[in-house]
């Protein structure tokens, strides 16, 4: 299956739907962490008034993130981010501010998405692009603002220290589902996984089975 995949693939790189699926993803968990985080109540966007969060921000953008970029690349992406009229520089939790939080994550997902878009078909045209016909093209600047919303995620859930806790706790969580999964052998699997469960020659497909494919 893998070899039929990548029949005609020049070397190691991916084809153009994976690289669109890689960059959804980033899209995709950078804005909607950051809305998230929003409406949980862990931080407000108008903090970035203050030079201390924002430093924290570009500094957590740049060492988890864009360890090459200059800082001032950084805060320049915030800055564009914060020019855009969708921005939500405080949510009161009204029916108002969270709708217009809503539109915000739309869209930057659409400003971001659109920013991609437009540069790799400028540079491929507009035939199908298609496998390997292509190359997905992000301008450094989108890279850039993509970035400084995973850096805000990071700064204000993610790296604090009272939710180290909660963080342990679900770690703790995980490995003791996994630990009686694996050891209900094929019981709470899709019959499908349950045979390939029985099938598999060691016990380690078996475990990532457990893991992945369990019913509840």
């Amino acid at each position: 299956m893998f070899a039929w995949l990548r029949d005609g693939a020049p070397g190691n790189r991916s084809c153009i739907e994976a690289q669109v699926m890689d960059l959804a993803d980033d899209i995709s968990y950078s804005v909607h962490d950051v809305e998230d985080a929003i409406v949980a109540g862990h931080f407000q966007l108008k903090w970035l008034d203050n030079p201390d969060h924002r430093a924290r921000v570009v500094g957590y953008t740049k060492q988890w993130y864009l360890p090459h970029n200059d800082p001032a690349e950084i805060d320049a992406a915030l800055a564009r981010l914060e020019a855009t009229s969708v921005w939500v520089r405080e949510a009161d939790g009204s029916r108002k501010s969270m709708a217009a939080l809503k539109d915000m994550t739309s869209q930057l997902i659409g400003r971001f998405c659109q920013s991609a878009l437009e540069t790799t078909r400028a540079h491929f045209g507009p035939d199908h692009l298609t496998r390997y016909a292509a190359e997905l093209m992000v301008p450094e600047e989108t890279v850039t603002e993509i970035a400084a919303m995973k850096g805000l995620a990071t700064t204000f859930v993610i790296s604090t220290d009272h939710r180290q806790p909660v963080y342990e706790r679900q770690r703790e969580v995980l490995h003791a589902l996994v630990g009686v999964l694996n050891a209900s052998g094929d019981r709470h699997l899709e019959p499908m996984f349950a045979a390939d469960w029985r099938d598999a020659p060691t016990t380690a497909p078996g475990f990532a089975l457990s893991s992945t494919r369990w019913r509840p």
